[in-house]
Formats: structure tokens, C-alpha cells, sequence
């Protein structure tokens, strides 16, 4: 009646599940596609730029599934800025070895029911601010997509709160499909929404306005019973707040200028 017409040779039917997108779509969930981690698993240990390169584009097609993608894969991307002088430092060796381990037992991704909330935990470390979005099964939050966002340039310096919003802002962004289908509860200890009402800063503002258009809630984190949530970034990186937290520097420039009584400050 639509003039709809399907390849019966790409068609199945009656069956628990499949590869869709690239992806193992089954009762239980979203599952990453065993071959895209074999690949990653039975690589050898870089020695050529190129080879760095095949293995960021390998860790690309699995981000989903991966927490803190761009904290794990930093190490490869430091390579790639300096074409001219390729070192493997041990540095690299661990993140490889421990993005290897990941993979051994990557999480199973839930698929959302329709309209239901969903939860979001945020993360920031020196490097990256990063994102997992999630679902309450019986108590449980299960993960249902993983994002993770590189700071670039200015974005490094930026104060602990608005790093996590960043966080938020490119989850946002990324997940636009599911944050405009699903009410949004951002689970965080930090005073987030209440900075973003404020809109003290064009940053801000901007930010404010970005996420208006999305149904977000405001919620203080509570025990993670999951342990793929466990093992995601805690909120804060501790070095990062005390950083955050010493006095602030004032420098005063004197003028020169005095008074019978006093000097002055400008």
C-alpha cells in the first residue's frame, strides 16, 4: 500500500535477536558487536602512527559502550599530536592493557521504555568530562549510553562546576533523541541547576538556553548499586577541587599617589 519494499535476503523474522546498526540487539539488551572487540583484543601493541590511528577508530565504534572513552584513550590521542615523533611510553602500554581488560566484560546496555525517566550521571577528571546515561530496573541503574567529551583549548581551565555542566551540555547534545522522548533526571551532588538558573556569564547563559528546551530535574546522587556505575568516574576528581578550592590570588598595583594621611590603591 506504501510502496514499501524489502531485500528478503536482509530480512528476519521470529527471531530473539540480531545484529542492528552495528550493534547486538537481543531481549536483554544492546550488546557491542563481538568483532569490533576482537579486533581490539587481538591487536598488537602499536608501533606506527598509523597503528595508533586504526586503534582510536576501533575505540570510536565502541564508545558507547565504553565509560570515561576519552580518559582511557587520552594517552593514544597524546601520540597523534605529535605525528613527527611516535612514542609508546608506558603510559600508553597500561591504558591498552586496561582498555583490554574492559573490554574482556563490556556492559550490557538497556534499552529504554518509552516516555519513562531516565537518569544521568556526570563525571569530570583534568582531561575530559564525561557522561553515562541510565535506567532504574528494580532499583538497579542500568546503564543505557556512555559519552565522554575531550576539553579543548579553554575548556581545561574551566571552574569544577563548569566542567560538569559541560558534561551535561555535550550528554545533551550527543543524546538529543533521548532527551527530548524522556524526562531527564540529573542525579548530582553539586548546586547545577541552580548555577544554570542564575545564567550569571554569556557561558552560562548560553548553556541555560541550550538545555531549556529539555525536561531536566535536579537530583542528589544516592548509593550506586550497579557495579559498571561503580567503576564509572566518581563525580569529582579530588585533585581537581582542591585545586579549585586555594585562595585566589589579587595582584595590587600601587599608583603612587599619598594623602597626609594615607596612600592609594589603584
Amino acid at each position: 500500500m506504501h510502496g514499501v519494499k524489502l531485500n528478503p535476503g536482509k530480512c528476519v523474522f521470529g527471531v530473539e535477536g540480531g545484529k542492528f546498526l552495528g550493534y547486538l540487539v537481543t531481549q536483554r539488551g544492546i550488546e557491542a558487536n563481538p568483532d569490533k572487540i576482537q579486533a581490539i583484543q587481538q591487536m598488537r601493541e602499536p608501533q606506527t602512527i598509523r597503528e595508533v590511528q586504526q586503534l582510536t577508530g576501533r575505540m570510536a565504534a565502541l564508545n558507547r559502550f565504553i565509560s570515561r572513552a576519552r580518559d582511557r584513550g587520552l594517552p593514544f590521542f597524546r601520540i597523534l599530536r605529535n605525528i613527527k615523533n611516535f612514542r609508546w611510553t608506558e603510559e600508553c602500554h597500561q591504558a591498552f592493557q586496561e582498555l583490554k581488560s574492559y573490554l574482556a566484560h563490556p556492559p550490557l546496555l538497556s534499552k529504554p521504555e518509552p516516555g519513562e525517566s531516565l537518569l544521568l550521571y556526570l563525571a569530570t577528571s583534568t582531561a575530559a568530562a564525561s557522561a553515562v546515561l541510565t535506567k532504574d530496573q528494580e532499583g538497579i541503574h542500568r546503564p543505557v549510553y556512555y559519552t565522554s567529551h575531550v576539553f579543548q583549548g579553554v575548556e581545561g581551565r574551566y571552574s569544577l562546576m563548569e566542567k560538569l555542566i559541560l558534561a551535561l551540555v555535550s550528554a545533551a547534545r550527543k543524546l538529543r533523541p533521548y532527551f527530548l522522548a524522556h524526562p531527564i533526571v540529573v542525579l548530582t551532588d553539586k548546586p547545577l541547576g541552580s548555577l544554570l538558573q542564575k545564567g550569571t556569564g554569556s557561558r552560562m547563559i548560553k548553556w541555560s538556553y541550550e538545555l531549556n528546551e529539555f525536561e531536566l530535574e535536579y537530583r542528589p546522587r544516592t548509593a550506586i548499586k550497579a557495579q559498571v556505575l561503580a567503576d564509572f568516574l566518581m563525580e569529582y576528581d579530588p585533585e581537581e577541587e582542591k585545586k579549585n578550592n586555594d585562595p585566589e590570588e589579587w595582584t595590587m598595583f600601587v599608583d603612587g599617589s599619598a594623602t597626609t594621611s594615607q596612600v592609594g590603591e589603584g
